[in-house]
């Protein structure tokens, strides 16, 4: 057999392994120090009840973003006070002082996000971290702003935890209310607040597109995540949408709605819930944003030489559509 020249094997080699080199990420050079969590909430309920202001006025300098400047005020001393005895923070501090003694997992996987934020988008700032007690702010689990990014660890005490279930808080939000999702919850919250969707009166499609860029920002800065915690899908419900990804792709294309502006129909593929009704309990919600990350992946596998803050610029979703080929299997 007639032995090919050196180079073209290199060639074939170089091009075979970049497939998906928008994706590669050696992040060990990446200038990124430790993630350090600063625990407000531990801090602030481990002060000495009867030395209360001494102790509080020492934590001034490390917590201004909470205490602002200066405790001088008799008010603001008593309404802090008042919220620390509150009986439900109480109890709350109690189950988070057991649950996360150390966030050392939290941390790392801070840490290594930050890093791939930053390769993947040499601007991005890193924030500062803090964990507090919420109060039961269920809906804002983390929050961030100014490069500063808060996280209630009394969101995160297990879909056991008996107050969630006696707060009405539904069985799928707190399915999601656990250790797992405080990473992912927080690299959503910096993609969708660096990159905030812009769909206003678009498509179905626009829409879906949109939302699967922001799942592919995941896909870059948590490699190791499975895509169930990503999308917060349950075991089962995500069993169900790769058995069915078809039939619902079939759906939306048979019923004419892929180019469809109609609210309603949005928010049908779009919004979180239980399930998704016109497909059954057994199914997931956000099956338009599902469909739109699988959409993004496959334009992004066919165009290893498109970037991430390329792809984010590209308002055309047509176009992501028909290069990614997507075709999903029956």
């Amino acid at each position: 057999m007639k032995q090919l020249p050196v180079l073209l094997i290199f060639i074939m080699i170089f091009c075979g392994c970049g497939r998906r080199s928008n994706m590669d990420a050696d992040v060990s050079k990446i200038d990124c120090p430790p993630v350090k969590v600063q625990r407000y909430d531990l801090d602030l309920f481990n002060a000495n009840t009867t030395g209360f202001r001494d102790d509080v006025t020492k934590l001034l300098p490390k917590y201004r973003l909470f205490l602002g400047d200066s405790l001088a005020s008799p008010s603001k001393l008593a309404s802090l006070k008042e919220y620390l005895d509150n009986p439900r923070n109480q109890d709350l501090i109690k189950a988070v002082r057991l649950k996360y003694p150390e966030v050392n997992d939290i941390e790392q996987g801070l840490t290594g996000a930050f890093k791939h934020f930053k390769y993947f988008f040499p601007s991005f700032r890193i924030p500062r971290v803090y964990a507090y007690i919420s109060g039961g702010d269920y809906e804002y689990p983390v929050q961030y702003s100014d490069s500063v990014l808060l996280i209630g660890l009394d969101n995160y005490l297990g879909k056991d935890y008996a107050p969630y279930k006696a707060d009405g808080v539904p069985l799928y939000s707190t399915d999601r209310m656990d250790e797992r999702y405080v990473v992912p919850d927080c690299v959503r919250l910096l993609a969708n607040s660096n990159f905030p969707v812009e769909t206003g009166g678009g498509s179905l499609l626009d829409v879906m597109v949109e939302s699967g860029k922001r799942l592919y920002i995941q896909d870059a800065i948590l490699p190791q995540t499975p895509d169930r915690i990503k999308i917060g899908f349950t075991q089962a419900q995500y069993d169900w949408i790769k058995k069915n990804e078809f039939q619902v792709w079939a759906a939306i294309i048979e019923n004419h709605m892929l180019y469809s502006n109609d609210g309603r129909i949005i928010r049908v593929f779009t919004s979180d819930g239980p399930f998704t009704v016109e497909f059954g309990k057994e199914s997931p919600p956000l099956l338009g944003n599902w469909i739109g990350w699988q959409i993004v992946k496959q334009y992004m596998e066919r165009n290893p030489d498109v970037a991430i803050e390329r792809l984010l610029k590209e308002k055309d979703s047509q176009k992501i559509l028909a290069g990614s080929k997507y075709k999903p299997e029956k």
